[in-house]
């Protein structure tokens, strides 16, 4: 897949370039790994390889930043950049931030804890665990595409991906600590405190420093395209009559871009299923694209599905930050792309499977006061839900390659 998608981006004009004069540099996130893959060498970075690494321009150089072809359909919705802008060097030092647990109050916590490349940028856990095993209440939402998003959190909390990024520090039952011993332990650290001053030469080390530089990581983690995205732009080609195809043949720029999707979707084909299911998503039959629509599959808005309303004190989601009666037990909406691999699901993380959330679904949640007026009992059949979840299922990209290792000595 990786080979082909490296190839359909050389033909739809979306590979990397760099200026001559290096006043800016394109990058499509999700396609360029050398973004996230960490300073090249083994073992922790020592204070001479982060000088070596900043010493070089073109990691100061403001990045001028393009989505992978199903992504790129939402780049007019990027947020965050005109107030930090991103650089390969703001990128990796939020990179380090991001796998530190040395920002936790008893050095075992990291963002990684919760939020692991390895379980799809979430946690296979019902809701988070922080310092001492302390359980939260909530599931670790999934930290990838939110370059497309503001407003952080299942109650949308955070009026920024940068005040989302400091809130689990002093957090007492995620990271435990306070954000000045945060920064005071950033600033014992050489390498720390070396790459802060070449990244924010106003600033140095601050707690705003910080949820900067681990925001610019987070919006580089983008999801690369899958079965479904291929699916969606091989549409316009299969939709032609035989003399429109033709002329697009007959011109070499266009045919190159026809037939590398070509290449793309018989290589990685969507089932008979998931197509089944990807028409029946998007139809007023099911409803699922009411909330799940757009580049990312989600609305950004909150919704009241039933989850966790009859406990005695449930949790009012959106309601403790609005105070507006509607907002009760609303939570945001999460993307489908990739939600095959951040199980289990919910605010809550009660729903175990996809099977389960479908089942959720078509009966109609469940019910309460507040219960938002999308959901509707849905009269499907057993084959009809097998079908949303292999789409859901196909709508899984890759994501790009993240080093864990090489933190500051």
């Amino acid at each position: 897949m990786k080979g082909f998608r490296r190839f359909a981006c050389l033909f739809l004009g979306l590979t990397a370039l760099a200026s001559p004069c290096l006043a800016q540099e394109t990058v499509v996130l999700g396609e360029d790994d050398s973004l996230t893959a960490g300073i090249p060498g083994t073992g922790p970075l020592t204070v001479e390889q982060a000088q070596e690494w900043l010493a070089n321009p073109a990691n100061h150089v403001e990045l001028s930043v393009r989505l992978p072809t199903g992504l790129n359909l939402g780049e007019a919705q990027i947020k965050g950049l005109e107030k930090n802008p991103l650089t390969r060097a703001k990128i990796e030092l939020g990179r380090q931030l991001y796998f530190d647990t040395r920002l936790s109050k008893d050095n075992t916590v990291s963002c990684a804890s919760c939020h692991h490349p390895q379980e799809g940028f979430s946690r296979h856990t019902a809701t988070g665990v922080g310092i001492k095993g302390q359980k939260g209440g909530r599931n670790s939402p999934a930290s990838y595409n939110r370059i497309l998003s503001d407003l952080q959190f299942w109650d949308g909390r955070a009026d920024s991906l940068e005040a989302q990024a400091i809130g689990p520090i002093q957090n007492p039952i995620e990271m435990g600590n306070s954000h000045a011993a945060a920064v005071s332990t950033l600033k014992g650290i050489p390498a720390y405190a070396l790459q802060f001053e070449k990244v924010f030469p106003k600033e140095g080390i601050t707690i705003d420093t910080v949820g900067k530089a681990i925001a610019s990581f987070e919006r580089a983690l983008v999801t690369g395209p899958s079965q479904y995205d291929w699916q969606e732009a091989w549409q316009k080609y299969a939709s032609l009559d035989a003399e429109d195809l033709q002329d697009i043949r007959d011109e070499a720029e266009t045919n190159a871009q026809y037939e590398s999707v070509k290449a793309i979707v018989e290589a990685n084909p969507m089932s008979d299923s998931a197509v089944r299911g990807m028409k029946l998503f998007f139809s007023k039959e099911s409803g699922c694209s009411n909330c799940h629509v757009g580049a990312n599959l989600a609305d950004e808005q909150y919704h009241n599905l039933g989850i966790g309303m009859a406990a005695k004190e449930p949790d009012l989601g959106r309601y403790t930050q609005t105070k507006v009666e509607k907002d009760r037990g609303a939570f945001k909406t999460p993307t489908i792309r990739n939600v095959a691999l951040s199980a289990p699901y919910m605010h809550d993380g009660s729903l175990a499977t996809l099977e389960d959330v479908v089942e959720h679904y078509a009966r109609g949640g469940d019910k309460n006061k507040w219960l938002s007026d999308k959901m509707v009992p849905l009269q499907l059949t057993a084959s009809q839900k097998v079908d949303l979840v292999e789409f859901m299922r196909a709508c899984t990209g890759t994501f790009p390659h993240v080093s864990s290792s090489r933190l500051p000595e």
